[in-house]
């Protein structure tokens, strides 16, 4: 049987599979040097280089402060005025400087207080500013036009080079240095190509912005980044916790069964990220419900085998030394199956409906519950590698009732506009 789609739909399948390359295929490039790293920098190394990775994630989305999202709805809604599009980029690159400026006084600070972190700075600052610049990449700009084809061969391309260049030059535990010093010249030359063709080609320009166009955009993007900074706290910030607890192998340990829960969320976030301006000027709810019910039961089913062989495929994948993660990434499996609707009901679907709140109050929810549940197991003498893991798998289960809960409360607003459920 032959599918039809729709003009509007066979963009967003388009879209959906240029993101799925540029966003996935960056993470898989990453994981793929997994079991290269684990092997060459051992545990100790490893649970360092894996440490910093985590704060990173905060130091990401302190300067991306929510505008993957807010700022793609703007350039979605003024695609076709090329000075509309050009005044958002300036601000959002603009507001993105300023935080990130804001947040090397801060990790300057963090380094001096933590004796870890200050053995290390230098590795830190290193990965902050390959951060900064991949965060300037101006992603959202196309995925607001649905243009996503035109970045993605040029940025994939580089960071592939740069990514080969890690099994050419790691050759032992000194040589950790090596991947941030790649990361970095990797991500500033992506950033350098992508702005040199919305020069060139797409006739965008940085150009005046007033601090009140600024101010708007920052306070557009609050909500978004509120969001972002709370759903860490069950993800992210375990890495951080465990190595104050029990720095090295644990901290290993932990983080390369959450490598596998982060492939999963990066996997999935293009299909939420190229729904977002879909569902937000065609409220086609129908299509959230067809997704899930196609992905959904292949997610499962991989979690399943992944559960029943977790310890071969530990020491198989990262090496023998790792077979302890094996119960991690048992506890860690939930997660990855819940990802997905957990990702569809969000923004896309809640914001469609009127509800954009909500997905961020959720998030409050389950991460309040989650620091709850830490605290207890702390007094018990119970948190450890494992149970940080199910606690995790927990919230993003209690984050996902709490969304199914507001859109069946709020049915009535799936009729309105568009395809219903």
């Amino acid at each position: 049987m032959k599918i039809r789609l729709t003009e509007k739909k066979r963009i967003l399948v388009k879209n959906t599979a240029m993101m799925y390359v540029l966003t996935f295929s960056t993470y898989l490039m990453q994981f793929l040097v997994v079991p290269y790293e684990t092997r060459i920098l051992h545990a100790e190394k490893y649970g360092l280089l894996n440490l910093v990775k985590a704060v990173m994630v905060y130091f990401n989305l302190l300067i991306d402060f929510g505008f993957h999202l807010s700022a793609t709805e703007q350039i979605s809604l003024y695609r076709e005025d090329r000075r509309k599009v050009s005044e958002i980029f300036t601000a959002v690159t603009l507001n993105k400087l300023m935080i990130a400026a804001a947040g090397a006084v801060l990790l300057g600070s963090l380094c001096g207080i933590i004796p870890r972190w200050r053995q290390n700075a230098l590795f830190f600052f290193l990965f902050y500013a390959a951060t900064v610049m991949n965060s300037l990449i101006p992603d959202y700009l196309y995925r607001g036009i649905e243009q996503m084809g035109v970045i993605t061969v040029r940025v994939v391309s580089v960071k592939l080079f740069f990514t080969c260049m890690i099994f050419l030059l790691l050759h032992g535990p000194e040589d950790y240095y090596v991947e941030a010093w790649l990361t970095l010249i990797g991500n500033t030359a992506a950033l350098s190509c992508t702005l040199i063709h919305l020069l060139l080609r797409m006739g965008v320009r940085f150009i005046a912005c007033t601090p009140g166009r600024m101010w708007k955009n920052l306070r557009d993007s609050a909500m978004f980044f509120i969001s972002g900074i709370a759903s860490t706290l069950y993800t992210s910030a375990n890495t951080i916790i465990l190595d104050f607890l029990s720095a090295g192998s644990a901290t290993a340990f932990y983080a390369g069964a959450e490598k596998l829960v982060v492939t999963a969320q990066n996997g999935f976030s293009p299909v939420s990220d190229s729904l977002y301006p879909y569902m937000t000027r065609n409220r086609d709810f129908k299509l959230i419900r067809n997704v899930l019910l196609i992905m959904e039961p292949v997610v499962i089913s991989g979690c399943a085998v992944a559960f029943v062989f977790a310890r071969p495929l530990c020491t198989w994948f990262f090496g023998a030394e790792y077979a302890p993660m094996a119960p991690i990434l048992r506890a860690m499996l939930p997660m990855i199956a819940l990802i997905l609707p957990n990702y569809l009901l969000s923004f896309p679907t809640l914001s469609a409906m009127g509800l954009t709140k909500y997905a961020a109050v959720s998030v409050f929810f389950g991460s309040g519950i989650h620091l709850v549940n830490l605290f207890l197991f702390y007094l018990k003498g119970n948190l450890n590698m494992v149970t940080l893991a199910a606690l995790s798998s927990v919230t993003e289960a209690v984050i996902l009732l709490f969304r199914i809960a507001v859109i069946l409360k709020n049915k009535d607003k799936l009729k309105m506009g568009g395809d219903a459920f």
